[in-house]
């Protein structure tokens, strides 16, 4: 881990959730000063050994609340929006998180005196999407371009790691239940992206090594099935559970009951989105907007899945070296 401070600022909304904190060591290693902008600061202790003692700083801020979103930029020298949800709850709709939050961080960012801002969004945003995430996504990426036209979108594919909510969901739903769902047939394409890839591609981004005014799209080295991406977790843990299609329109059905819960498993609009492929476009790769364009070599899941998986096997991580 660096030490040596070059005496540049980042603010990093959404520091402490699974993509942020990933983005936040990668610019403390870098060297950069980060201030860690979450809802929670107390809850944000994890990131303090990231860096090197005093290196990593959380603040208060709610993209709710553009006071607060102006005093978390204030003195940056580069702004990095890590914020994302998956399924609204409470106050945290897709609205005010995704559309409103990403525009309000671009003006104060620009209020700051900057040029342009780094901001995650995802593949598939769609400003004409069937889907309230895509379409959200959408919003806010024109939020941010409209506002500092150079600055830089990333668009990962699913993103796995130790935290992800995707391998660790349905492999925890694999210790208890004999079969699995395979929404829509199990058909749609993914292309897994680790982590710290996203995380090294933001760190391009602040350092100035990307095209301003540019969109990328990061995906892993391999595109996977659905249907592939489950048979890989159920091998790495070692339980094999029955595969079981359902049609979209059951699938959309379940989601909207599913999603009146606290923390529902699917939602009827994510349904929706598995009906789209998830993976880089063919332009992007043409025009090297790609983790590859970025001179990035993507880690496969069969390199990573395995360091975190372990701990779902019948004997948790003391399978690790054990004959299957």
């Amino acid at each position: 881990m660096s030490t040596a401070l070059n005496g540049k600022l980042v603010t990093v909304f959404g520091a402490s959730g699974f993509v942020g904190r990933h983005v936040v060591q990668a610019l403390a290693k870098r060297g950069y000063r980060v201030r860690a902008a979450v809802r929670r600061p107390d809850l944000a202790t994890h990131l303090q050994p990231l860096g090197a003692p005093g290196q990593i700083m959380a603040v208060q801020a709610n993209l709710r609340y553009r006071w607060s979103v102006d005093r978390a930029v204030q003195g940056a020298d580069a702004v990095v929006n890590a914020v994302g949800i998956l399924a609204p709850g409470g106050k945290q709709t897709f609205d005010a998180v995704q559309d409103f939050g990403p525009r309000a961080i671009a003006e104060a960012a620009r209020g700051a005196g900057l040029a342009a801002i780094t901001h995650i969004s995802a593949i598939g945003a769609d400003a004409d999407s069937a889907s309230a995430y895509a379409r959200s996504k959408a919003a806010g990426e024109a939020g941010v371009m409209e506002t500092l036209p150079d600055s830089v979108i990333l668009r990962p594919s699913i993103i796995f790691g130790p935290e992800d909510d995707f391998f660790n969901k349905f492999a925890a739903m694999a210790r208890f239940s004999p079969a699995l769902p395979l929404i829509g047939g199990g058909a749609t394409k993914f292309q897994p992206v680790y982590v710290c890839d996203v995380a090294e591609a933001v760190a391009k981004a602040v350092d100035g090594s990307l095209r301003p005014g540019t969109t990328y799209e990061l995906g892993g080295p391999e595109v996977k099935s659905f249907r592939d991406c489950l048979e890989e977790m159920m091998a790495v843990t070692r339980r094999q559970r029955m595969l079981v299609p359902i049609p979209f329109e059951i699938a959309s059905l379940l989601g909207k009951i599913m999603q009146l819960l606290p923390k529902p498993m699917l939602t009827a609009d994510q349904v929706e989105l598995l009906k789209t492929d998830n993976v880089v476009s063919e332009a992007a790769s043409r025009q090297g907007r790609t983790l590859a364009g970025m001179g990035i070599d993507p880690v496969t899941t069969a390199t990573i899945l395995p360091t975190y998986l372990d701990r779902f096997r019948e004997h948790g991580q003391y399978d690790a070296h054990r004959v299957a």
